[in-house]
């Protein structure tokens, strides 16, 4: 199960989004199709610009640590990240600032880094990806966005089918096999690195909170009742013609009782509950 778009459209161009990844592809296509066939090739130049634990603790190479935020050690890892940034970061760059969700990501991906460091800090093995900068995205929309609907990916053995789940949902369970897989796996041993994506993602519930509470707060949460304050989008299949191929088109969709963000900021305190916050599910 992974996720393929949400329907939660920005309201502005989401250029530090698309800049983070434009460069991190740019990087991979820069060493990964002339090293990437060979193993000791490749290994020495991730010893060069990926974080090494044991050095970075010592004060060695301490650039590694943002450096290895730009570098995927496949094909399926770099598509994977750049997915999940595309999908969760420009709603994070509408809320905080195209200046602010940058900071926002690289202070993510530092804490991601922390994490792996302190689970594994004598590890000689060179950690690289923006997974635990991205993972911190993932929480702060968590914190924003709890109950916008995400569209995944069901694969099934022969069973093939998109099923529309609450942010919550999707990404709680993410963060939950974080966890099981990081107390499961000998960090010692290499792989991936789980507690750099729970770092992350810790990083990103606690980096949000000034967001949140200029938005409101609990308010913001009993306003919105966790979904976008703004239009959500519906995805209509088109076909023109039977030998066409379908198309898949974004549709704006309201939902009454919608505040625009401007507005949010000013909700009294003294305002309705009534719905049971973001985590029910009442409000549909």
């Amino acid at each position: 199960m992974f996720p393929i778009r949400d329907h939660n459209p920005s309201e502005r161009t989401p250029v530090v989004t698309w800049a983070l990844i434009a460069i991190n592809v740019i990087v991979f296509l820069s060493y990964y199709p002339t090293l990437g066939t060979n193993q000791a090739l490749l290994m020495g130049f991730f010893d060069q610009w990926a974080l090494v634990p044991s050095e970075v603790i010592k004060g060695i190479d301490t650039h590694t640590l943002l450096t290895s935020m730009f570098l995927h050690g496949g094909w399926m890892h770099l598509i994977g990240n750049m997915l999940f940034l595309y999908i969760f970061g420009d709603n994070l760059e509408d809320l905080m600032g195209h200046v602010g969700f940058l900071v926002f990501y690289i202070l993510s991906g530092l804490a991601a880094a922390a994490g792996q460091m302190l689970a594994d800090p004598a590890s000689s093995i060179p950690m690289v990806g923006a997974s635990g900068a991205i993972a911190g995205v993932m929480g702060g929309y968590l914190m924003m966005f709890p109950r916008a609907r995400i569209d995944v990916l069901v694969i099934l053995i022969v069973l093939i089918k998109v099923f529309t789940i609450p942010a919550w949902l999707m990404l709680g369970l993410w963060f939950a096999l974080q966890l099981v897989n990081g107390l499961a796996m000998d960090v010692a041993g290499g792989g991936v690195a789980y507690w750099a994506h729970a770092g992350g993602f810790i990083a990103g519930l606690v980096l949000i909170l000034p967001t949140w509470l200029r938005r409101g707060g609990a308010r913001y949460w009993s306003a919105t009742h966790g979904k976008p304050p703004h239009d959500e989008v519906e995805y209509v299949v088109e076909r023109r013609s039977r030998s066409s191929i379908p198309r898949v088109r974004p549709v704006r969709s309201g939902h009454a009782g919608d505040r625009p963000l401007a507005d949010l900021s000013r909700i009294p305190r003294s305002g309705s509950r009534r719905g049971g916050g973001p985590w029910s599910g009442n409000r549909d």
